[in-house]
Protein backbone atom coordinates (compact mmCIF):
# COMPACT_ATOMS: atom_id res chain seq x y z
CA UNK A 1 0.00 0.00 0.00
CA UNK A 2 1.55 3.58 -1.09
CA UNK A 3 1.44 6.26 1.28
CA UNK A 4 3.09 9.78 0.41
CA UNK A 5 4.40 11.70 3.01
CA UNK A 6 5.03 15.33 2.76
CA UNK A 7 8.58 16.50 4.20
CA UNK A 8 8.87 20.74 5.02
CA UNK A 9 10.79 22.29 2.71
CA UNK A 10 12.91 24.74 3.79
CA UNK A 11 14.13 25.73 7.45
CA UNK A 12 13.16 22.68 8.47
CA UNK A 13 14.27 20.72 6.14
CA UNK A 14 17.79 19.28 6.76
CA UNK A 15 16.31 18.76 10.61
CA UNK A 16 13.75 16.47 9.36
CA UNK A 17 15.86 14.57 7.07
CA UNK A 18 18.45 14.24 9.72
CA UNK A 19 15.70 12.80 11.84
CA UNK A 20 14.24 10.16 9.49
CA UNK A 21 17.55 8.95 8.88
CA UNK A 22 17.99 8.57 12.59
CA UNK A 23 14.41 6.87 12.60
CA UNK A 24 15.75 4.13 10.06
CA UNK A 25 14.20 6.06 7.14
CA UNK A 26 16.40 7.49 4.86
CA UNK A 27 15.07 9.87 2.14
CA UNK A 28 17.13 10.92 -1.17
CA UNK A 29 16.60 14.43 -1.98
CA UNK A 30 17.22 15.55 -5.76
CA UNK A 31 17.50 19.39 -5.67
CA UNK A 32 15.78 19.22 -9.11
CA UNK A 33 12.65 17.47 -7.91
CA UNK A 34 9.99 18.28 -5.20
CA UNK A 35 9.61 14.31 -5.12
CA UNK A 36 11.97 12.39 -2.78
CA UNK A 37 12.46 8.80 -2.45
CA UNK A 38 12.77 6.23 0.26
CA UNK A 39 14.51 3.10 1.19
CA UNK A 40 10.99 1.94 1.96
CA UNK A 41 9.04 1.04 -1.32
CA UNK A 42 5.69 2.05 0.11
CA UNK A 43 6.65 5.68 1.08
CA UNK A 44 7.32 8.46 -0.68
CA UNK A 45 8.07 11.86 0.15
CA UNK A 46 6.84 15.24 -1.47
CA UNK A 47 8.68 18.38 -0.50
CA UNK A 48 6.21 21.22 0.77
CA UNK A 49 7.00 24.23 2.61
CA UNK A 50 5.39 23.61 5.92
CA UNK A 51 3.11 26.65 5.37
CA UNK A 52 0.79 24.49 2.81
CA UNK A 53 1.31 21.40 4.43
CA UNK A 54 -2.01 21.42 6.12
CA UNK A 55 -3.72 22.40 2.70
CA UNK A 56 -2.25 18.86 0.50
CA UNK A 57 -2.92 17.15 3.32
CA UNK A 58 -6.42 18.14 4.15
CA UNK A 59 -7.34 17.62 0.47
CA UNK A 60 -5.89 14.26 0.49
CA UNK A 61 -2.60 14.92 -1.79
CA UNK A 62 -0.81 13.61 0.91
CA UNK A 63 -1.30 11.23 3.44
CA UNK A 64 0.23 12.78 5.75
CA UNK A 65 2.84 15.42 6.37
CA UNK A 66 5.27 16.93 9.18
CA UNK A 67 4.50 20.62 9.17
CA UNK A 68 4.45 23.23 12.41
CA UNK A 69 1.51 23.77 14.83
CA UNK A 70 1.23 27.21 13.58
CA UNK A 71 0.31 26.67 10.19
CA UNK A 72 -2.15 23.84 11.72
CA UNK A 73 -3.86 26.65 12.79
CA UNK A 74 -3.48 29.28 10.61
CA UNK A 75 -4.91 26.95 8.17
CA UNK A 76 -8.05 26.27 9.93
CA UNK A 77 -8.08 22.89 8.18
CA UNK A 78 -9.72 19.97 9.64
CA UNK A 79 -6.47 17.12 10.13
CA UNK A 80 -5.98 14.58 12.43
CA UNK A 81 -2.71 15.11 14.82
CA UNK A 82 -0.86 12.68 15.34
CA UNK A 83 2.22 13.27 17.42
CA UNK A 84 4.31 16.18 18.39
CA UNK A 85 7.79 15.98 17.51
CA UNK A 86 9.78 18.49 19.36
CA UNK A 87 12.65 20.18 17.64
CA UNK A 88 13.30 23.36 15.66
CA UNK A 89 15.83 24.52 12.98
CA UNK A 90 18.62 25.21 16.13
CA UNK A 91 17.01 23.37 19.14
CA UNK A 92 15.25 20.62 20.26
CA UNK A 93 12.61 23.01 22.19
CA UNK A 94 9.31 25.01 20.85
CA UNK A 95 9.64 27.87 19.02
CA UNK A 96 7.63 31.08 19.89
CA UNK A 97 5.59 33.61 17.44
CA UNK A 98 5.94 37.53 19.44
CA UNK A 99 4.89 40.60 19.39
CA UNK A 100 7.39 42.92 18.78
CA UNK A 101 7.48 46.33 18.67
CA UNK A 102 11.22 49.10 18.11
CA UNK A 103 13.10 49.54 21.19
CA UNK A 104 12.64 53.20 20.68
CA UNK A 105 9.09 52.79 20.73
CA UNK A 106 6.73 53.45 23.36
CA UNK A 107 4.62 50.39 22.89
CA UNK A 108 4.39 48.21 26.06
CA UNK A 109 1.65 45.49 25.12
CA UNK A 110 -0.94 45.11 22.82
CA UNK A 111 -3.34 47.80 23.55
CA UNK A 112 -0.73 50.63 22.91
CA UNK A 113 -1.10 48.80 18.92
CA UNK A 114 -4.21 50.78 18.49
CA UNK A 115 -5.18 51.86 14.76
CA UNK A 116 -1.28 50.87 13.80
CA UNK A 117 0.01 48.27 11.22
CA UNK A 118 1.10 45.11 12.09
CA UNK A 119 3.19 42.82 9.65
CA UNK A 120 3.24 38.84 9.74
CA UNK A 121 2.99 35.68 7.53
CA UNK A 122 0.77 35.01 10.26
CA UNK A 123 -2.06 36.77 9.65
CA UNK A 124 -5.14 34.62 10.64
CA UNK A 125 -3.22 33.97 13.79
CA UNK A 126 -2.22 37.06 14.64
CA UNK A 127 -5.66 38.75 13.68
CA UNK A 128 -7.27 36.86 16.17
CA UNK A 129 -4.90 37.53 18.82
CA UNK A 130 -6.06 41.32 18.30
CA UNK A 131 -9.42 40.47 18.59
CA UNK A 132 -9.63 38.55 21.29
CA UNK A 133 -7.96 41.66 23.28
CA UNK A 134 -10.46 44.10 21.89
CA UNK A 135 -7.35 45.79 20.06
CA UNK A 136 -7.87 46.88 16.41
CA UNK A 137 -5.37 46.61 14.21
CA UNK A 138 -4.56 46.46 10.64
CA UNK A 139 -2.51 43.18 9.89
CA UNK A 140 -0.85 43.03 6.85
CA UNK A 141 1.00 39.84 5.18
CA UNK A 142 4.95 40.17 5.17
CA UNK A 143 6.68 37.98 2.57
CA UNK A 144 9.54 38.11 4.56
CA UNK A 145 12.32 40.15 6.08
CA UNK A 146 9.81 40.79 8.40
CA UNK A 147 12.21 42.21 11.54
CA UNK A 148 13.18 45.29 8.89
CA UNK A 149 9.94 46.40 8.40
CA UNK A 150 9.11 48.29 11.60
CA UNK A 151 9.49 51.50 12.02
CA UNK A 152 8.63 52.53 8.16
CA UNK A 153 6.57 50.32 7.09
CA UNK A 154 4.49 48.69 9.99
CA UNK A 155 4.74 49.47 13.70
CA UNK A 156 5.43 46.68 15.00
CA UNK A 157 5.96 42.56 13.93
CA UNK A 158 4.03 38.94 14.91
CA UNK A 159 7.37 36.97 14.01
CA UNK A 160 8.46 33.56 15.06
CA UNK A 161 12.13 33.33 17.40
CA UNK A 162 14.03 30.69 18.94
CA UNK A 163 16.37 32.97 21.20
CA UNK A 164 15.07 36.36 20.30
CA UNK A 165 19.08 37.16 18.65
CA UNK A 166 17.55 38.53 15.25
CA UNK A 167 14.92 40.12 16.45
CA UNK A 168 17.52 42.15 19.28
CA UNK A 169 20.16 42.32 15.93
CA UNK A 170 17.11 44.45 14.72
CA UNK A 171 16.37 46.64 17.96
CA UNK A 172 12.95 45.09 18.34
CA UNK A 173 11.62 44.50 21.81
CA UNK A 174 9.46 41.78 22.38
CA UNK A 175 6.26 42.65 23.96
CA UNK A 176 3.80 39.35 24.01
CA UNK A 177 4.13 35.56 23.05
CA UNK A 178 0.88 34.79 20.39
CA UNK A 179 1.56 31.22 20.11
CA UNK A 180 3.88 28.78 20.76
CA UNK A 181 4.63 25.97 18.16
CA UNK A 182 5.96 22.78 17.46
CA UNK A 183 6.32 20.44 14.60
CA UNK A 184 3.53 17.65 14.50
CA UNK A 185 2.73 14.57 12.19
CA UNK A 186 -0.44 15.28 10.61
CA UNK A 187 -2.36 12.99 8.64
CA UNK A 188 -5.43 13.79 6.41
CA UNK A 189 -8.77 12.42 7.97
CA UNK A 190 -9.39 9.28 4.75
CA UNK A 191 -6.09 8.07 5.04
CA UNK A 192 -6.38 7.78 9.16
CA UNK A 193 -9.42 5.83 8.58
CA UNK A 194 -7.68 3.26 6.64
CA UNK A 195 -6.56 0.68 8.74
CA UNK A 196 -3.26 -0.08 6.57
CA UNK A 197 -2.40 3.33 6.53
CA UNK A 198 -2.92 5.02 9.93
CA UNK A 199 -0.84 1.84 10.78
CA UNK A 200 1.84 2.61 8.73
CA UNK A 201 1.72 6.35 10.16
CA UNK A 202 1.60 5.25 13.49
CA UNK A 203 4.78 3.36 13.14
CA UNK A 204 6.29 6.42 11.68
CA UNK A 205 5.52 8.68 14.46
CA UNK A 206 6.44 5.43 16.35
CA UNK A 207 10.01 5.34 14.83
CA UNK A 208 10.53 9.18 14.79
CA UNK A 209 9.68 9.90 18.35
CA UNK A 210 11.96 7.10 18.97
CA UNK A 211 14.92 8.66 17.12
CA UNK A 212 13.54 11.94 19.08
CA UNK A 213 14.41 10.09 22.37
CA UNK A 214 17.57 9.13 21.47
CA UNK A 215 19.00 13.08 20.85
CA UNK A 216 21.16 13.35 23.40
CA UNK A 217 21.57 10.47 25.25
CA UNK A 218 23.98 7.85 25.15
CA UNK A 219 24.34 4.06 26.66
CA UNK A 220 26.12 2.66 29.60
CA UNK A 221 27.19 -0.67 30.32
CA UNK A 222 29.70 -1.64 32.92
CA UNK A 223 30.50 -4.65 34.64
CA UNK A 224 30.16 -4.45 38.71
CA UNK A 225 30.94 -7.15 41.76
CA UNK A 226 27.24 -7.61 43.43
CA UNK A 227 28.75 -6.47 46.80
CA UNK A 228 29.44 -3.21 44.87
CA UNK A 229 26.15 -2.82 43.11
CA UNK A 230 24.28 -0.52 45.42
CA UNK A 231 27.12 2.15 45.39
CA UNK A 232 26.97 1.95 41.21
CA UNK A 233 23.57 2.35 41.13
CA UNK A 234 23.18 5.30 43.48
CA UNK A 235 25.74 7.14 40.71
CA UNK A 236 23.45 5.97 38.10
CA UNK A 237 20.23 9.08 36.95
CA UNK A 238 18.88 5.98 34.94
CA UNK A 239 15.61 6.50 32.37
CA UNK A 240 13.93 4.23 34.54
CA UNK A 241 15.43 1.53 36.05
CA UNK A 242 18.75 -0.36 34.61
CA UNK A 243 19.02 -3.31 33.35
CA UNK A 244 20.61 -5.77 35.37
CA UNK A 245 22.08 -9.25 34.52
CA UNK A 246 24.33 -11.90 35.97
CA UNK A 247 27.74 -12.66 34.30
CA UNK A 248 29.29 -16.39 33.82
CA UNK A 249 31.60 -15.43 36.60
CA UNK A 250 30.29 -15.81 39.99
CA UNK A 251 29.21 -12.90 41.72
CA UNK A 252 29.99 -10.45 38.88
CA UNK A 253 26.77 -8.68 37.57
CA UNK A 254 26.66 -7.00 34.01
CA UNK A 255 24.52 -3.11 34.48
CA UNK A 256 22.82 -1.16 31.12
CA UNK A 257 21.19 1.72 31.28
CA UNK A 258 20.57 5.08 29.54
CA UNK A 259 22.25 8.59 30.43
CA UNK A 260 21.54 12.36 28.96
CA UNK A 261 25.29 12.31 26.90
CA UNK A 262 26.05 15.81 28.80
CA UNK A 263 25.77 13.95 32.16
CA UNK A 264 28.36 11.27 31.16
CA UNK A 265 31.65 13.65 32.02
CA UNK A 266 30.76 13.56 35.44
CA UNK A 267 28.89 9.74 35.88
CA UNK A 268 31.72 7.79 34.51
CA UNK A 269 34.30 8.75 36.82
CA UNK A 270 32.13 8.25 39.70
CA UNK A 271 31.14 5.06 38.34
CA UNK A 272 34.85 3.88 38.41
CA UNK A 273 35.32 5.26 42.03
CA UNK A 274 32.36 3.04 42.77
CA UNK A 275 34.54 -0.06 41.72
CA UNK A 276 32.69 -0.40 38.30
CA UNK A 277 34.67 -2.08 35.68
CA UNK A 278 34.63 -2.50 31.61
CA UNK A 279 32.81 0.69 31.44
CA UNK A 280 31.48 1.51 27.72
CA UNK A 281 29.21 4.68 26.49
CA UNK A 282 27.82 3.67 23.28
CA UNK A 283 25.45 6.23 20.77
CA UNK A 284 22.08 5.09 20.66
CA UNK A 285 19.67 5.58 17.29
CA UNK A 286 16.28 5.25 19.05
CA UNK A 287 14.45 5.43 22.73
CA UNK A 288 10.96 3.52 22.23
CA UNK A 289 9.67 4.72 25.65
Amino acid sequence: MKMRIGIPKGSLQDATLQLFAQAGLQIQVNSRSYFATTGDPDIECLLIRAQEMARYVEHGALDAGLTGFDWVVESGLEVVTVADLIYAKQSRGKVRWVLAAPESSSYQRAEDLAGCIIATELVNVTRNYFLGRGVDVKVEFSWGATEVKPPMLADAIVEITETGSSLRANHLRILDTVLESNTQIIANKAAWADLGKRRKIENLALMLRGAMEAKERVGLMLNVRQEDLNAVLAVLPALKRPTISTLSEPGWLAVNTVIEEHSAWEVIPRLKEAKAQGIVEYPLNKVVM
